[in-house]
C-alpha cells in the first residue's frame, strides 16, 4: 500500500483523483487551504471509499497510533508554507513517509489570472517551490503534476500532441509553463526524480453518485459549472464568451473529459513513474474530441430535458478558438484513454447540481482545525 500526498486534494479534481486512489488502496495524505476547497467533499470522499464517518480532530489530539492503519487524513494548510508542508509531512512519517506526491494546489481560471496575475505567479509557482524543497527534506522523488493544455496557447495544429510549441497566451498558462521548465531542471539535477507533468484539458462533470463535484467559490470561472448552476436557478442566464470564432458555429472549441477518466489517469500516472526507473514523463489527458460551447450546452439540455437561456457576450482575454487534445501518447505509455462520452458527463454534472444546488455551502464547518480529521479503513 503506498502512501501519498496530495496537495489541493479538497478540490473538484483534487477531491475525485483521492476517491480513485482510496479505491485502488492507497493511503491518501491531503494538504488544503480551502480556497477552493471543502472539508465537506473529503468527508463524502471517505463515505464513498467506504471508511466510515469522518472524525473532527485537533492536532494536538491526533498522535498516528496505529501506523500504516489510517486512510485518509487531511490538513488544512497553505502550500506556500513550509511549515504546513513539513506537518504535513512528519505526521505521515510515524506510517511509513509518504512515497509520492500528487500537485494539485494552485489557481487555474484564465480570466482571473488575467487581472492578478502576482498571485498566481506566487501561488503557482513560489508554492511548488516550497513543495519540492519539502520533498527534499523528506526523502520523496515522485511527483505527479496537474499542468494544463493551456500551455499551448494558440496553435494550428489540432489535435495537438505534447510535442507542440508550448506557447501559453495567459498568466495561468505562463505558470503552468515555469513549473514544467522548473521540474525538468530538478529532474536533471540528481539522479532518482520520477515526475509525471499531465497536461489536461477540460475536466468536467462529477462523480455518479452526485455525492461530489464541482463548487467553485464566487463566480465560476469555467463553463461547465456556470452552465449547472443557470440549470439549478442560481444564474439567470449562460455567457457564451464569443460568437465570431473560427468553428463551426463560431464558439470556441474544447476537448471535454470526465472528471473520473481524469482522476483515473493520475492513478496510472503514478503506477507507471512506481513501477519504472526514474523518469520525466508529459502526457497529454483528454479525449482528442472537440466539442464547441454550443453542442456542450445542448447535449445538457437534451440528457437532462432542460432548456437553458444563454447570452453571447464578447470574448474573453486569454481564450483561444480551438484545444483538442491527441492524447495517444497517455494510451501507449498509460493504457490510459476516456470511457465516458460528452452525455455522461452532462448527466452526472446536472446529477451533482441538482442534489446540491448550493454545492458543499451548506455543509461546511464552521471552524475547520489545521488538521481536520483522520480517517481509518481495512
Amino acid at each position: 500500500m503506498t502512501k501519498v500526498l496530495l496537495t489541493g486534494g479538497a478540490g473538484f479534481i483534487g477531491s475525485h483523483t483521492c476517491l480513485a486512489l482510496l479505491e485502488s488502496g492507497h493511503q491518501v495524505v491531503v494538504i488544503d487551504d480551502f480556497s477552493n476547497g471543502s472539508a465537506e467533499a473529503l468527508g463524502r470522499v471517505a463515505e464513498l471509499a467506504g471508511l466510515g464517518p469522518w472524525r473532527q480532530t485537533s492536532a494536538e489530539r491526533w498522535s498516528g497510533a496505529e501506523p500504516g492503519g489510517s486512510r485518509l487524513t487531511l490538513f488544512r494548510g497553505d502550500v506556500r508554507s513550509s511549515t504546513d508542508l513539513d506537518r504535513a509531512f512528519e505526521a505521515a512519517d510515524l506510517g511509513g513517509g509518504i512515497s509520492a506526491v500528487l500537485h494539485f494546489a494552485g489557481l487555474k481560471a484564465v480570466g482571473e489570472s488575467m487581472a492578478q496575475p502576482l498571485r498566481y505567479w506566487d501561488v503557482n509557482v513560489t508554492g511548488t517551490v516550497r513543495l519540492l524543497e519539502a520533498m527534499g527534506r523528506h526523502g520523496c522523488q515522485t511527483l505527479v503534476f496537474s499542468s494544463s493544455a493551456t500551455l499551448y496557447g494558440t496553435t494550428d495544429t489540432v489535435p495537438i500532441p505534447e510535442t507542440a510549441p508550448l506557447q501559453p497566451i495567459n498568466p495561468y498558462g505562463y505558470t503552468k509553463a515555469a513549473v514544467e521548465r522548473m521540474l525538468t531542471d530538478v529532474a536533471a539535477s540528481a539522479p532518482g526524480w520520477r515526475i509525471a507533468l499531465l497536461r489536461y484539458f477540460n475536466p468536467v462533470g462529477a462523480h455518479p453518485s452526485g455525492r461530489i463535484g464541482e463548487d467553485p467559490n464566487g463566480r465560476p470561472n469555467n463553463l461547465f459549472p456556470f452552465l449547472c448552476q443557470v440549470a439549478s436557478g442560481r444564474r439567470q442566464h449562460l455567457e457564451v464568451f464569443g460568437g465570431d470564432w473560427p468553428t463551426g458555429d463560431g464558439t470556441g472549441v474544447r476537448d471535454y473529459l470526465h472528471v473520473m477518466d481524469l482522476a483515473e489517469g493520475h492513478g496510472r500516472a503514478l503506477d507507471v513513474l512506481q513501477a519504472e526507473p526514474p523518469q520525466l514523463l508529459t502526457l497529454n489527458l483528454g479525449s482528442g474530441q472537440g466539442h464547441s460551447v454550443l453542442e456542450l450546452l445542448r447535449t445538457f439540455e437534451t440528457t437532462n430535458g432542460l432548456t437553458l437561456p444563454y447570452t453571447v457576450v464578447e470574448r474573453r482575454p486569454g481564450d483561444s478558438a480551438v484545444s483538442v487534445a491527441d492524447p495517444s501518447q497517455a494510451e501507449r505509455r498509460m493504457g490510459w484513454r476516456t470511457r465516458r462520452s460528452l452525455a455522461e458527463i452532462c448527466r452526472d454534472g446536472w446529477a451533482w447540481q441538482s442534489a446540491n444546488p448550493q454545492g458543499y455551502s451548506t455543509n461546511k464547518p464552521q471552524h475547520t482545525p489545521e488538521l481536520i480529521g483522520t480517517q481509518h479503513g481495512s
